[in-house]
């Protein structure tokens, strides 16, 4: 790949190298965890390159951030081949779509944003001699058959479903990422999400906790799919965030650090205990209402982080009701900002 940059010419010069450690590029910058990212690691410090191409990610949570020397943002899909001009030192492929109704409207890209951007940002990672981080996902388990998940069990999962789309894109990315590994001995890191909530989620993101919230602050009726049992662990962002900077400086001599590695929070909610607690913390009157459950919807999910405790020394410390206590304020700010515009059912 050529190193011809598609951005703006002299974009590094841009940067004040002698106040910052690194540079950094955040794929999927714009998005809830990335931007999220993209604040912690400027507050640290670094010189951060976000790219987004905005079909889920939203300028307004990197608003704050466009004016700090230290911050550059450019539009762009990573499916498309790119380069950068100057040194890079990390990179965080966040780059994906991660709301059911979000990816399924364009299944085909998101199985390209997943495959064809880790190739393109993987090549950017050999030519620069960087350090990526592969935002994978608890989906690669499928509808599980054991409880807790660790990384060594291999999911069930349908290959032509309606979720296999991202499913299967973040399983075979993994392939990918361990063969550039292998084989071209790129410094690479996998981290398995599970469910992650907080500020700056997208009200309309379409996923349990944000629709639970904005349908309950709207005295809508809370939408649960299935009868409610099936579960799902939910881990606030700051935790994740530790998790994944945790991961991403692990020392690159630990034994099995390329191998994936499970990040969220082990305490296991079901669905209607969701819905009441978010119901009890926004003094809703509205009702549960239940729908069918969807093709493929995981009706278990709960990871076991003891490979992150060991490697890494990391685990949660946010329990829900206090992440909940902290995110709802958000999107009471968002609805007073007339940015919901509909609401739709619950898919975790």
């Amino acid at each position: 790949m050529s190193d011809k940059s598609f951005f703006k010419p002299g974009f590094t010069s841009a940067f004040d190298h002698a106040a910052a450690r690194r540079t950094i590029i955040v794929a999927g910058g714009a998005g809830f965890i990335g931007s999220n990212l993209c604040k912690r690691l400027i507050d640290a410090g670094e010189r951060v390159i976000c790219i987004d191409n905005l079909s889920t990610g939203r300028s307004e949570n990197i608003a704050g951030l466009i004016a700090h020397p230290n911050f550059a943002f450019y539009l762009h899909d990573i499916v498309k081949p790119f380069g950068i001009s100057g040194p890079v030192d990390q990179i965080y492929n966040l780059a994906c779509q991660a709301s059911p109704p979000k990816y399924q409207s364009d299944p085909i890209h998101t199985f390209k944003t997943s495959i064809i951007g880790a190739v393109n940002l993987l090549r950017v990672a050999e030519l620069k001699s960087a350090r990526i981080l592969q935002s994978s996902t608890s989906e690669v388990y499928g509808d599980p058959e054991i409880s807790p998940q660790a990384e060594t069990y291999r999911g069930q999962v349908n290959t032509v479903g309606p979720r296999a789309c991202y499913d299967e894109g973040k399983r075979a990315t993994e392939t990918l990422f361990y063969e550039m590994h292998r084989q071209r001995q790129i410094d690479v890191r996998i981290a398995r999400i599970f469910n992650t909530y907080g500020p700056r989620m997208d009200p309309e993101d379409g996923r349990v906790v944000s629709n639970f919230i904005v349908q309950a602050l709207q005295d809508q009726a809370l939408t649960v799919y299935g009868d409610g049992s099936q579960t799902r662990s939910f881990c606030y962002v700051e935790d994740m965030l530790d998790g994944l900077m945790a991961l991403m400086e692990a020392d690159s001599d630990l034994p099995t650090i390329s191998d994936p590695v499970n990040l969220g929070n082990p305490g296991e909610f079901n669905m209607l205990e969701l819905a009441q607690m978010v119901r009890e913390m926004t003094d809703a009157r509205a009702d549960i209402v239940f729908h069918p459950l969807p093709k493929d919807d995981p009706h278990q999910r709960r990871p076991d982080i003891g490979r992150a405790k060991r490697l890494l020394g990391w685990e949660p410390h946010v329990p829900l009701r206090l992440g909940l206590m902290a995110t709802i304020p958000y999107f009471r700010e968002q609805i007073e900002q007339g940015q919901t515009l509909r609401r739709g059912g619950a898919v975790a």
